[in-house]
């Protein structure tokens, strides 16, 4: 089931009715000098920076400073030339920690202690940024992190015109997004295999038979080792108008026996959450419901039509959901035979069907060997397209290819063909 058309109708039907992580943060823009000044249980003295680590994705770079405990920080960002200047209070370089090699938007950094305490670090740029920061707490895996995103000075993100192969029939786009990335990396098994890793690659591959299915295009979240926010991802999917957003991941529990596949979507909880913040932030949105902007409705026609599109979304999400578990069945254990619930953040997208996909359990030894090789990867790959590709022969949305390559044929019949297709 697609919502797009059965929104268009439900939207005219309504208006025809109706009718009649919490911590400090700062941002300093770039095309002006800029700073600010992120205090967090101020330090006298003797704050070490162990580390400087860098991550750049294809438009954002990521740089994480891992400390010996809390500091005060200063961030300003300044042109010609193009550069970000940090200053941390009472800090030191650690033994062993060096410059680290240019990548994404910065050219060079460099490190120097200021005669007033601070420490210095420079990053100079290629191009225009903006800058915001945080420090993170202590967590399982890490110690104090002092995180830096710069992203490029453009306008904000806003949904684009999909270019299709034909003007009068569109591929599907099929959204893929790995789990994880960058200083992120998941789950980590006994063995020291990362999640992020795998699903990295378990995403490749399902993008490439989507790529190889005539009638559907893949769009990954990521396709390289780089942290993309959770909200970010959704905003990638809807910006290319995804018609399904299938997110992949590995589990972990500390029962090491435990294995087996699991396939979730947004619980009605999640959903309610959602539609709260999209009807309180709706002035200040750029982003559209099925096509549509809310910043011009009335609250209830508002309300109404977020419902309609929730609604939908979910009741989609849920047939995919269970034709790719049914897949998953095949190639291997099931942890849970139904389609789970949760509140996962990257499945809030009010208008896109979405599930996330626990491949394993990477914290089983067995499961983690078998997720380290490409056989395996390709096992799951197959079997979630095989799943997608099912659901959307099974009720093509009109005006698709795979609307025409269906041929409009009974349901029995295009779930035949999809069968017949998939066992290849």
């Amino acid at each position: 089931m697609s919502i797009r058309p059965r929104f268009v109708a439900a939207l005219a039907l309504c208006i025809s009715v109706i009718a009649a992580p919490v911590h400090a943060s700062g941002h300093a823009h770039s095309g002006h000098s800029g700073s600010h000044r992120v205090a967090s249980a101020a330090v006298a003295h003797g704050v070490d920076v162990h580390a400087v680590r860098l991550w750049a994705g294809p438009d954002s770079t990521r740089i994480v400073l891992d400390l010996s405990g809390s500091a005060q920080h200063n961030l300003t960002v300044l042109g010609n030339p193009e550069r970000v200047v940090l200053d941390v209070a009472g800090a030191r370089l650690g033994p062993g920690a060096r410059a680290p090699a240019a990548i994404g938007a910065i050219k060079q950094v460099r490190m120097a202690k200021r005669p007033s305490g601070e420490l210095r670090i420079v990053f100079d740029l290629s191009r225009p940024i903006h800058a915001k920061s945080f420090l993170a707490q202590p967590n399982h895996q890490y110690g104090y992190r002092l995180v830096i995103d710069l992203a490029g000075a453009s306008a904000p993100d806003t949904p684009v015109k999909v270019e299709h192969a034909r003007p009068d029939a569109r591929d599907l786009i099929i959204a893929i997004d790995a789990g994880h990335g960058g200083e992120d990396p998941g789950a980590i098994g006994k063995n020291g295999t990362r999640e992020k890793d795998v699903v990295l690659a378990i995403a490749r591959a399902l993008a490439q038979r989507v790529n190889g299915e005539p009638g559907m295009r893949a769009v990954l979240t990521r396709d390289g080792d780089y942290f993309v926010p959770l909200r970010d991802r959704m905003r990638r999917a809807r910006a290319q108008q995804a018609d399904l957003f299938v997110s992949i991941h590995a589990d972990s529990i500390r029962d090491r026996s435990v294995d087996g596949s699991s396939v979730y979507i947004l619980s009605p909880r999640g959903a309610t959450d959602e539609a709260s913040r999209w009807l309180a932030e709706r002035e200040n949105a750029s982003d559209l419901i099925g096509g549509v902007s809310l910043d011009d409705k009335g609250d209830v026609l508002a309300s109404v039509l977020l419902d309609l599109s929730q609604s939908a979304s979910l009741s989609a999400s849920q047939m995919a959901a269970e034709h790719v578990l049914q897949q998953l069945n095949q190639v291997g254990e099931v942890r849970k035979p139904q389609v789970q619930q949760a509140r996962f953040m990257v499945l809030k997208s009010p208008d896109i069907p979405s599930m996330l996909v626990e491949t394993a359990y990477i914290s089983n030894p067995q499961e983690e060997r078998r997720l380290r090789g490409t056989a395996q990867q390709a096992k799951l790959a197959a079997a979630i397209h095989q799943g997608v590709r099912a659901y959307f022969y099974a009720d093509p949305p009109s005006g698709t290819r795979i609307a025409e390559l269906a041929g409009g044929g009974t349901p029995r019949q295009v779930l035949a063909t999809a069968a017949r297709g998939a066992g290849g």
